[in-house]
């Protein structure tokens, strides 16, 4: 599971948080480096981690 620095697990409201501050600064570190591509992969792996 893909946790960030205090433990909690990447979802799908944080990455779409993510996404969204990008999209509002395509400039910024985070559209430029693809963390909000890489935060919905990880909120999508650990949907599958909570099917098990």
């Amino acid at each position: 599971m893909s946790m960030g620095k205090d433990g909690t697990p990447m979802d799908h409201e944080a990455a779409d948080r993510i996404a969204e501050a990008a999209e509002r600064d395509p400039d910024s570190p985070t559209a430029t480096s693809g963390f909000a591509d890489r935060a919905e992969a990880a909120a999508d792996r650990n949907d599958e981690d909570d099917d098990c």
